[in-house]
């Protein structure tokens, strides 16, 4: 399975999260980690997700791109992994 890093950039609005978990979820990947902080001026939010899938990660990166309150997506690293190891 293959791990890749994805940094999200959006709007702070209660349901944004919930979108964005939501896309990753249908696209067939799987958290594997989440760190989530607000950006200096409050308005914003940074959320760093470490997802994994035999699924190419354009796919998600595509999905998300087209949510509303995302300002940007980038896809940092791709890793490829034997054991499945998920932290909370």
């Amino acid at each position: 399975m293959m791990q890749h890093q994805v940094n999200v950039q959006a709007r702070f609005n209660p349901e944004t999260l919930e979108r964005v978990l939501r896309v990753v979820r249908h696209r067939g990947f799987q958290i594997c980690s989440m760190n989530m902080e607000t950006a200096g001026d409050a308005q914003n939010i940074n959320i760093e997700l470490t997802v994994a899938s035999q699924r190419p990660v354009d796919l998600l990166f595509s999905q998300l791109n087209k949510l509303v309150d995302v300002a940007s997506v980038a896809v940092q690293q791709c890793t490829s992994t034997s054991q499945q190891q998920i932290r909370a």
